[in-house]
């Protein structure tokens, strides 16, 4: 991952997403060290989306279910 992010950093665009708060990152990853680089170069010039709320998938379930009837 780092070196990906590495080759890209400054040049290319990288879109990452995850499920996983930002926060928990660096457990994640393991290294300390590593993942202070990694989340150096995520961080550094980004532009970070938190999406907030009920899953869509929930919320199609719902209207599923609720709009059927047999």
């Amino acid at each position: 991952m780092l070196e990906l992010l590495d080759d890209r950093y400054g040049n290319r665009s990288t879109l990452v997403t995850s499920q996983m708060p930002v926060d928990k990152w660096h457990a994640l990853i393991g290294d300390p060290t590593l993942g202070d680089a990694i989340l150096d170069r995520l961080v550094h010039n980004a532009y970070r989306i938190e999406l907030k709320g009920e899953s869509m998938r929930r919320r199609a379930t719902k209207l599923t279910t609720t709009g059927t009837s047999d």
